[in-house]
């Protein structure tokens, strides 16, 4: 009869469990997702200790000279614009870049006392300026 729908119960229970089968798929879909961005904060956090950026100067401000001296010396840096992670030891092991400027001077990066690379402008007929950097794959406590 027209009011009375013809309802296939095999097919309507088919249905059912595929429905089931993709809701249950679904629900495992959402946990492995949480999962992942569980991981990714945790990682993300864990990295962000471990950034290391140090930039300074020699004075605190304006201009002025240190030296000359003829002994080796360790230079105090009284200017500090950024310090993240790390005051002159590697907090991690990893690839470090090293890059320092002056002028009419002679600087050497030493790392663990040996010298690493250097800049020389000694006694130039102008104003004499120098710039190098370096890549130094460290330790930790380097």
């Amino acid at each position: 009869d027209l009011f009375s729908p013809n309802v296939n119960i095999t097919e309507r229970q088919k249905l059912e469990e595929t429905l089931d089968n993709v809701l249950s798929e679904n629900e495992a879909l959402k946990t492995k997702v949480r999962d992942l961005q569980n991981k990714l904060e945790s990682f993300q956090k864990e990295n962000e200790a471990k950034k290391v950026a140090f930039s300074a100067g020699l004075l605190e401000s304006g201009t002025g000279h240190t030296g000359p001296t003829n002994i080796p010396k360790t230079l105090v840096y009284k200017k500090v614009f950024s310090n993240i992670g790390g005051v002159s030891t590697a907090p991690m092991k990893g690839a470090y870049y090293f890059r320092f400027y002056g002028t009419t001077m002679a600087v050497s990066l030493l790392k663990n006392g040996a010298t690493q690379c250097s800049l020389h402008a000694w006694k130039p007929v102008s104003n004499g300026n120098a710039s190098n950097s370096v890549v130094l794959t460290l330790e930790i406590g380097d």
